[in-house]
């Protein structure tokens, strides 16, 4: 397994820094090779179209973890059902992978290479088609917009309930979520902001840069409510051991609150022993728009605190500076369960804190909007 995986991520190097032309190889095969797949896909595929082919590359990174391969492997299966991709499907992109692959990387790929590509793309199908079929939900739920609070030019809090049939999760996953009305075939994951409940209703944090577009422009300036949207089976382990005694530290920046917020509610279910430390940081005061809920868990939960701070707003009455900064002043925090969600830069410079506190790896988890 260890020279496996050392082929696979020494020819990655060969490509990496040419993705553009890999994409673009990969998908001009694929719909050459199968011009009824490109119904599969957006219209318009520029940054959204290589979520399949991302999805494929960060499978072979994981190879010589064979828990984690697994797990993340029949996880993604599950999910990729909302694509309606089949065997048949999974064969093709294989081929089209391999001949982006030789292509993309030129005189420096050998038989060595390839082999390691058919071999972990075999397994990695396998486990995938595996997870799909022991999946008995739907690939997706129709939900339906119950409420819709704009916070700001470009955030909005809001709530859905999935129809027809029971949607499971646990506190800290995320979902996938198309808006069909204005962008079929475009799906984006978003963390669930609550505790998994019986009623069916999830809330979504979703922020968009002022003039963006897709799907968190789709639902902070054009979703209402009574809007019908797609969301896909839950995915993500930012979740609660809830054997492990040690006290919680989360860390939480802008719309990172979503995940963060769903471990405390859950908490407020069985939690009696655990200290629970909650950091949520902004650039402003008005950015901090989940912190007035927050504060009314405090006043309910004696083993709570929040910690709320602002990186560019001086007038603020509290904590100044970036929340990685201001978790380090606030340690220790080698005991703790830590759990750290936000922007990449924010996530980066968190754990970057957490590793120089010497936590063991193992008691951290994150969630991030946009690659690491």
């Amino acid at each position: 397994m260890h020279d496996f995986a050392r082929l696979l991520k020494e020819s990655w190097t060969l490509v990496e820094e040419d993705r553009e032309r890999l994409s673009g190889h990969f998908y001009a095969r694929l719909f050459l090779l199968d011009p009824e797949l490109r119904k599969l896909f957006p219209v318009e595929m520029t940054g959204q179209g290589d979520r399949i082919l991302d999805a494929i590359v960060t499978a072979t990174q994981v190879v010589d973890d064979p828990e984690s391969f697994e797990e993340y492997l029949r996880s993604l299966g599950r999910d990729h059902r909302k694509y309606h991709v089949d065997a048949a499907h999974y064969e093709t992109m294989g081929v089209a992978l391999l001949d982006a692959l030789r292509s993309t990387a030129g005189d420096g790929w050998n038989l060595e290479y390839d082999q390691a590509w058919r071999d972990a793309y075999a397994a990695i199908t396998e486990k995938m088609l595996a997870g799909a079929a022991a999946d008995e939900n739907p690939p997706y739920w129709h939900a339906e917009v119950l409420t819709h609070e704009r916070h700001g030019p470009d955030t909005a809090v809001l709530t859905v309930r999935a129809l027809q049939h029971p949607l499971s999760w646990k506190a800290g996953q995320y979902v996938s979520v198309e808006v069909p009305r204005h962008l079929p075939r475009v799906w984006r994951t978003y963390s669930v902001a609550n505790a998994p409940n019986d009623d069916n209703v999830l809330e979504f944090h979703v922020r968009t840069p002022v003039g963006a577009g897709w799907v968190s422009g789709a639902l902070v300036r054009r979703t209402k409510p009574g809007d019908l949207i797609r969301v896909a089976a839950p995915m993500g382990s930012m979740t609660l051991d809830r054997d492990s005694t040690r006290d919680i530290l989360c860390v939480a920046g802008g719309v990172g609150l979503a995940p963060v917020k769903a471990l405390v509610e859950d908490l407020t279910a069985w939690n009696r022993t655990r200290w629970v430390h909650v950091f949520y940081g902004a650039r402003n005061t008005d950015e901090l728009y989940g912190l007035a809920g927050l504060e009314e868990l405090v006043a309910a939960y004696p083993w709570l605190s929040v910690t709320p701070a602002c990186s560019d707003d001086p007038d603020f009455d509290g904590e100044q500076g970036d929340i990685s900064d201001v978790v380090t002043r606030y340690g220790p925090w080698t005991a703790h369960d830590c759990y750290v969600s936000g922007s990449a830069p924010m996530v980066r410079a968190t754990l970057r804190a957490l590793a120089g506190d010497d936590v063991p790896p193992p008691h951290i988890r994150y969630d991030t909007f946009g690659n690491l």
